[in-house]
């Protein structure tokens, strides 16, 4: 269900008992809603005047939920900034309060509601994939949608710690990571089955029945049953050296001393909880931050730090409900979830994950014993962590208004854009942004640019600096308005640039006001050019602003350290932006070029013929003996090679 209603259609005189203030006319457009509501669980979304949805909740009785905002009493300042704000709302009904508050979770992960508690890092975390495709399974580590068949375990919260798990666990089971292109292409065994780290069933060393043993036993070791499978493995062990066949018995020898390795070298090894995330909040100096373990098979598997984005007045209760709630939208539920506080929805928030995970989902909040050592831990690794936040945020606090003073700015500025360009003689060509603010580099809002003009001179760098800003403040007032216009978080962090950066001197610094003057915003931008020293020796840049002498730093001044940082972060980026580009473009087949081939057809192609050069002068019956290319694809291969000719 969803409805609005036009503020400007409103009859106040209908609502003769809404008290005075300030939020007076939101009020009226929500009191409008309420006699619309039903009694039934639901999710409700407050909008702006801009159509931008300002508070996504989930209510067990919408109308009686709803009706709260009207009355105008007991609300924080955060509420009544709401509803003033509020112009219209939508709703939709669930058929019970869990699903609305899944539902609740998952439109705050997609429309990132202004007074909604936010995840400001929902990072890909990394897991362990033990593939199902293919007879002979392999272990991976995977990153992203798991869409391929196959069992996943994790989170782990680094790669590192996957990397180290994989390795481990191919000295223990023997399982092969190599692609399956490779694994088809072996003609002897590698290197790895020379150091005992695979079986080598590539390569019939093992058969598949057998290797089918090793898999299943990885996955149960890391579905958590570690116990039994080196239980097992130690019998075997034992049976071999009773029958006096010591190699074999060494073999599982080895293999338990890398699977004890794989549980000692976790850290907290917890002994009584197999499987289970820990999340333990803490509050400081207006900011919050939210640790996550991940604990699976008995080991710690790694944590992870969050600062999500909150209004100073929210509890921490009220900021790690919905932050749990948000974290499972799109990571996979584990067993047993343990908090560092109690909250009115627990139970609810028990029944939603259990709903989601098709399994019982237990969330508690330890009292004693071991669980409650893993969550005091947790809080004490979130203290420490937001203290090291606070520490880097007041340094960055101090050289913002080092730069400001410097660059004579009203005021420290909240977001600072520099840009640079690379590319080699002209080609492959690409522009950079990178971002930084009151909390160090913000990487989430860099951007790269590849130029696109035909008409550029290659290597004319100010024409590549014209068409990179061109495009990036063209978009920024189309999508926000004018600087007075857009918003900012409580940081003071916006869509608008408080000072410009481009690497270049006199020159970049006129091309970039030429753009903005064109544009029409270029009071709103304040612009400097840096100047590479003499030799390109750090330390000695020029620094130029329109209407002021160039200058340059004291050798030893932080702020010019800290300016050095980004404009070298700047040149990184781009630098990185361009080898991909020209790495893409130098590996990229003139196969590629043709309709139908995609990567299937070009591999046995290129296994049939070796070269791209032998394709293209193979003849239409060569073609057709070529697996899995049909007679209209090798016509289509051969009239691409010799232009429709016979």
């Amino acid at each position: 269900m969803s409805d609005e209603s036009d503020i400007s259609e409103l009859d106040l005189t209908d609502l003769p008992d809404l008290p005075e203030g300030p939020d007076k006319l939101g009020r009226a457009v929500i009191a409008d809603m309420v006699k619309r509501l039903p009694r039934s669980p639901g999710v409700y979304r407050m909008i702006d005047g801009a159509g931008d949805v300002l508070y996504v909740g989930k209510a067990k009785n919408l109308k009686a939920r709803v009706s709260n905002y009207a009355r105008g009493q007991g609300h924080s300042n955060r509420i009544t900034r709401m509803i003033r704000e509020t112009v219209s709302m939508e709703f939709v009904q669930t058929r019970t309060e869990t699903e609305a508050l899944l539902l609740e979770a998952n439109l705050i992960k997609r429309l990132r509601p202004r007074f909604n508690v936010l995840m400001r890092d929902d990072k890909s975390f990394a897991y362990i994939l033990v593939t199902g495709d293919h007879d002979a399974g392999a272990i991976v580590k995977h990153r992203g949608a798991r869409k391929r068949k196959g069992d996943y375990y994790g989170p782990f919260a680094s790669a590192g710690a996957v990397n180290r798990t994989v390795n481990a666990l191919q000295k223990a089971f023997l399982i092969r990571t190599c692609s399956d292109s490779v694994y088809e292409t072996r003609t002897r065994p590698c290197l790895l089955f020379q150091i005992k780290r695979c079986a080598a069933p590539c390569t019939g060393e093992i058969d598949l029945t057998a290797y089918d043993t090793l898999v299943a036993e990885t996955r149960e070791f890391l579905a958590g049953k570690s116990r039994l499978v080196k239980d097992d493995l130690a019998r075997q062990m034992q049976a071999a050296a009773e029958e006096l066949d010591f190699e074999r018995a060494a073999v599982y020898r080895d293999r338990l001393a890398a699977l004890s390795h794989i549980q000692s070298h976790q850290g907290i090894n917890p002994q009584t909880v197999d499987e289970a995330d820990v999340f333990a909040i803490h509050q400081e100096g207006g900011q919050t931050c939210i640790q996550v373990f991940f604990f699976r098979t008995g080991q710690n598997w790694g944590n992870h730090a969050y600062f999500p984005r909150a209004d100073k007045s929210l509890a921490e209760r009220e900021i790690l409900e919905s932050f749990v709630a948000q974290f499972y939208d799109d990571k996979p539920i584990p067993r047993l979830v343990l908090l560092s506080h109690e909250f009115d929805d627990l139970a609810l928030l028990g029944e939603a994950l259990t709903e989601k995970a098709e399994y019982r989902v237990e969330v508690a909040v330890p009292k004693r014993g071991e669980k409650k050592d893993l969550v005091d831990h947790a809080v004490m690794n979130a203290r420490e962590a937001l203290g090291r936040k606070l520490a880097e945020t007041t340094s960055q606090a101090k050289l913002l208004a080092g730069v400001g003073t410097a660059f004579g700015l009203e005021e420290p500025p909240k977001r600072i854009e520099v840009y640079d360009n690379s590319h080699i003689m002209g080609t492959n060509a690409v522009g950079g942004m990178i971002v930084a603010g009151p909390e160090g580099f913000a990487k989430a809002h860099y951007r790269k640019f590849n130029i696109k003009s035909t008409e550029l001179t290659p290597g004319d760098d100010y024409a590549m600096m014209r068409e990179v800003l061109t495009r990036r403040f063209s978009r920024l007032v189309k999508e926000c308005g004018s600087r007075a216009e857009a918003q900012r978080d409580d940081s003071g962090f916006g869509p608008w640039p408080d000072l410009v950066l481009v690497d270049g001197g006199k020159g970049q610094l006129e091309a970039a006001r030429a753009v903005l003057t064109e544009l029409g915003i270029l009071d709103q931008v304040p612009l400097v050019g840096i100047a590479k020293g003499p030799d390109r020796d750090a330390g000695r840049e020029t620094f130029f602003i329109h209407g002021r002498p160039s200058f340059k730093f004291e050798m030893r001044d932080p702020v010019l350290y800290f300016v050095q940082r980004l404009r070298d972060e700047a040149h990184r980026f781009a630098i990185g932006t361009h080898r991909a580009k020209r790495s893409r473009q130098i590996t990229q087949s003139t196969l590629d070029e043709i309709p139908g081939i995609g990567p299937t057809r070009k591999r046995a192609l290129l296994m049939a013929f070796g070269t791209v050069k032998t394709i293209a002068r193979a003849s239409f019956e060569d073609l057709l003996t070529v697996s899995g290319i049909s007679e209209a694809m090798a016509r289509q291969i051969h009239d691409y090679f010799h232009d429709g000719e016979e």
